[in-house]
């Protein structure tokens, strides 16, 4: 059967310039960010330190080195960032174990991009055996290219992730469209030159030049996505 839905290249009538789509992973698309927090304060409880929930918000969104990293040193825990890594990945990994939750919006979102052929990306910091077990649950279908944290040299908020995946979909980063969730990801693709949406999660963001903030994902379609590219 022959589709009757346009493809991006064709939808001239609204002018839009945009090329790639770029989306975060964890607390963007999938619901993810207490599991991550279980996990650390699993680890560090193993460890023999408790975690004081206020650092919630300063390691969600941050890249696994930066985030084991932190907790190293607030709680005193003699271990290195390698190997705390390692710790964190399995603790992360079983508790995952099924189905992960979408983030409302996220799969009405995903298959209309997909129905439009967008070119789409995946980009996150976690670790590319974190990606391939959560790909589970979003759907490795949606999109043509995904980046871990770990196959980068610098991770977010360095621009390097959101380049490397424009380039890898051969779109202008001027022309992306980034969908983020935390301070550390906006940086990122904003340093790339990139339009930002940003849905927060646990910590507040606010609106900026070629930012918008939405409260979530219900809110984000392709129209709007367009939009962003010609405002």
């Amino acid at each position: 059967m022959t589709s009757t839905v346009p493809a991006l290249g064709t939808r001239t009538a609204e002018g839009s310039a945009l090329q790639a789509v770029l989306l975060d992973m964890d607390g963007t698309l999938v619901d993810t960010e207490g599991f991550w927090w279980d996990a650390e304060s699993a680890v560090f409880a193993a460890l023999g330190h408790t975690l004081d929930p206020a650092w919630k918000q300063i390691v969600v969104g941050g890249p696994m080195t930066r985030s084991a990293g932190f907790l190293i040193e607030a709680t005193g825990a003699d271990i290195t960032i390698p190997e705390v890594t390692v710790l964190l990945n399995d603790a992360f990994e079983r508790r995952i174990g099924g189905s992960l939750p979408l983030m409302p919006g996220a799969a009405r979102l995903l298959a209309e991009l997909a129905a439009h052929e967008v070119p789409t990306a995946l980009v996150s910091a976690s670790h590319r055996r974190i990606i391939d077990r959560v790909l589970d649950s979003i759907g490795a279908h949606h999109f043509r290219l995904t980046v871990a944290g770990d196959e980068v040299t610098r991770t977010k908020p360095h621009p390097e992730p959101y380049l490397t995946a424009a380039t890898g979909l051969g779109a202008e980063p001027a022309r992306c469209a980034v969908i983020e969730d935390t301070a550390t990801g906006v940086a990122a693709a904003e340093a790339a030159g990139c339009h930002v949406v940003a849905v927060p999660s646990l910590t507040p963001i606010e609106p900026a030049r070629r930012r918008t903030v939405v409260p979530s994902l219900v809110h984000v379609n392709l129209p709007f996505l367009q939009g962003l590219m010609t405002a």
